[in-house]
């Protein structure tokens, strides 16, 4: 049995293939123009025609949102609602608080999203019970359909006030708009964000028509890439929290796949840590441009309702909290108003990439940094299919205009890029309140191996964890996942013996939606309850509290209730059960267990010690001083085995360095677990 999976990175595509338990991977670079063609180039190296499952991770679209780079989407609104995007939740973020400079980075005034000439406003409204308080005017709807079809929009995003309680009106829009412009993504709010708040449902619908247009035509061209492989298996996209889809319920709303790529890793981590019995952990993935952080807590991910890809950008998709940092293998090296040496946001990318990879990059990178200090080993990149260009490196970090001297520029460059993605960690830390020292750190994705050993005494962690295959653990990770289907609808009801009716009958319709949306799989899907809550008064929710099954009444309520508040207290430390309890959304998912990938026990040494494969040379050290050690390989370690740093291992795909003072052992799976060897 073959299971393949592929996350699309902005620099690199990663391919996993899973056969007999046996883990072939491959990494090709990102095609800029056509990321079909980097995934079906991988797809030839690892072979499809026997694959099972093909499950697919991308930041296609979000690399769209974030740079711009947006097809033409027209929106839909109530009358005296044309501007709901340019006002949004009128939240900033923590950093921005006291700024009176501070905008958003969309807006009117800013790259909107949707050009103001492009938001069109329909006299209608639907009351907040569902009724109709202002009937469609058809007339006036077909005149600014018409504005949007001489626009030539490629898309069109409906979404009134109220539509997440009837739909009517939305419908019949959608109708006229494909009676107007033809067959062109229509997106309705009340389909693909039934919850109330106004923005973040409005929000969620213009993004998902642009990723309707975005994916429409890739997912096209990647299946018919496939089948002419001989590829005839299930095609699946992951979404936001690392559950698989089917690649026609995936594309029905392709706003839950825009964040899938950085998910998947937290997944695999959580997988992984079962596997060798680590409950809580931080996990820390290095890609070439940043690095994502986030939690795994007793086994689980941590799940937030939405996802805000920019302050106040925001989807209303399940997603795994995950915190961005710009800074990554790739970030580039600047020099500051001051002379003073700056590290990321900017990066080299896949082409033409740090300097040192000699594709014609000139300024250096964190990765020209490690090939500078003898972390990275000229002759033994990527397992030693490529050379790194040292010379190049050299003479990028001369290039820099700063009377600081050379071995300052680099010993510099790689401090303040640690720092970076150290504050990283510390501020999710904080965020969810948990205690670090409880918590191994798990490091994954290329640069991580390289750069994350180097701040451990920064982060105080129980300790370090690196799987197998760190390069493409993310890839992994949608190898980790089940296939889930999910519904929500909005209900604000108070929990108490006057909602039994109202709360049965939306958990037996959204089930109902869940069993024809899966069909034949309904027989084997394990179906779940959740619901959001609040105290009355109280301005947002706690979300994901299980339900009980079956009929709903006054038992089950009362139960509902005393979850509500046991949930509220582990959160947030307090309990105060004379409250009464509202309800705010309810939701349906189906899980449908999926093959997984298995990591394969790593013999024990039974004599004799790891032997290096050469020596090792560091410089450019935060202590000025220069130092040796040993370079060894990683598919000559066993389970059992130690190295005391400083030394670096190498794989195919990624390099670990081991700092002095910190000592490595191989687990039973083939991890490094990397300590203070003080502890030891």
């Amino acid at each position: 049995m073959q299971l393949v999976s592929v996350d699309v990175g902005g620099t690199f595509t990663d391919i996993v293939s899973v056969e007999d338990g046996v883990i072939h991977t491959t990494k090709v670079p990102t095609d800029l123009v056509d990321s079909a063609r980097g995934v079906l180039k991988g797809a030839d190296e690892v072979g499809v025609r026997d694959a099972l499952v093909f499950n697919h991770a991308s930041t296609a679209g979000l690399n769209a949102l974030l740079t711009r780079n947006l097809p033409k989407v027209g929106l839909i609104t109530t009358i005296g609602q044309r501007d709901i995007l340019d006002i949004g939740s009128n939240i900033r973020p923590h950093e921005a608080i006291a700024d009176p400079r501070w905008r958003r980075s969309f807006g009117d005034a800013n790259r909107p999203l949707v050009p103001r000439y492009l938001r069109r406003t329909v006299p209608e409204r639907m009351k907040a019970d569902g009724s109709v308080f202002l009937p469609l005017d058809e007339d006036a709807a077909r005149r600014e359909i018409r504005v949007l079809g001489r626009c030539n929009v490629e898309g069109v995003a409906i979404g009134l006030l109220n539509a997440w309680t009837n739909g009517v009106h939305e419908q019949r829009l959608a109708e006229l708009v494909r009676e107007e412009l033809g067959d062109i993504p229509v997106v309705m709010s009340h389909a693909v964000s039934p919850v109330a708040p106004e923005y973040p449902r409005i929000s969620t619908t213009v993004i998902d028509a642009m990723m309707k247009v975005i994916y429409g035509d890739y997912s096209g061209r990647l299946q018919n890439g496939l089948s002419e492989r001989g590829f005839t298996g299930s095609l699946n996209f992951g979404d936001c929290a690392a559950m698989l889809a089917p690649v026609e319920t995936a594309m029905d709303r392709p706003s839950r796949v825009v964040f899938s790529g950085p998910a998947a890793g937290t997944t695999a981590s959580a997988h992984f840590g079962r596997l060798i019995g680590r409950g809580n952990l931080i996990c820390v993935d290095v890609g070439g441009t940043s690095t994502d952080v986030s939690i795994v807590l007793d086994g689980q991910p941590i799940i937030n309702t939405s996802l805000e890809l920019e302050p106040d950008m925001v989807v209303t998709t399940l997603s795994n909290e995950i915190a961005s940092v710009g800074a990554g293998g790739g970030s580039l090296i600047t020099v500051g108003p001051g002379g003073e040496i700056q590290v990321g946001p900017g990066s080299a990318g896949a082409d033409p990439g740090p300097a040192c990879y000699g594709r014609g990059g000139v300024q250096p990178t964190m990765t020209d940094a490690a090939v500078l200090m003898g972390i990275l080993s000229p002759e033994n990149f990527l397992g030693g299919k490529a050379t790194l260009d040292y010379a190049a490196a050299v003479r990028a970090f001369e290039s820099l205009d700063t009377p600081l001297s050379f071995e300052q520029r680099v010993q510099d460059a790689f401090r303040i890029g640690l720092h970076n993605i150290a504050e990283g960690i510390v501020d999710i830390v904080i965020r969810n309140g948990v205690d670090p020292r409880e918590f191994s750190l798990v490091i994954f994705g290329a640069g991580g191996p390289m750069l994350i050993p180097s701040l451990l005494d920064m982060v105080k962690v129980r300790e370090a964890v690196i799987p197998p295959h760190p390069g493409l653990f993310s890839a992994i990770g949608l190898l980790s996942s089940d296939m889930v289907f999910m519904e929500s609808q909005s209900l604000m009801i108070p929990l108490d013996e006057s909602a039994v009716y109202a709360i049965d009958a939306v958990f037996e319709k959204l089930e109902q939606k869940v069993r024809d949306e899966i069909g034949s799989n309904s027989s084997v899907a394990k179906f779940v309850r959740t619901f959001d809550a609040r105290m009355a008064g109280q301005a947002f929710e706690t979300a994901f509290i299980d339900a009980p099954d079956g009929d709903i009444g006054t038992r089950q309520i009362e139960e509902m209730v005393a979850k509500f508040h046991a949930v509220y207290e582990q959160r947030a430390g307090n309990k105060f059960e004379s409250m009464p309890v509202e309800a705010v959304t309810f939701r349906v998912q189906a899980v449908v267990e999926m093959p997984k990938a298995e990591f394969g026990a790593v013999p024990r040494r039974t004599e004799g010690t790891p032997q290096p494969i050469g020596d090792l040379e560091l410089k450019y050290l935060r202590d000025g001083e220069k130092r040796t050690g040993n370079r060894f390989e990683r598919d000559d370690l066993l389970d059992g085995d130690v190295i005391h740093g400083p030394a670096v291992v190498h794989e195919r795909l990624s390099t670990t360095f081991v700092p002095a003072g910190f000592v490595l052992q191989v687990g039973s799976l083939g991890e490094f677990v990397i300590e203070l060897e003080a502890k030891k």
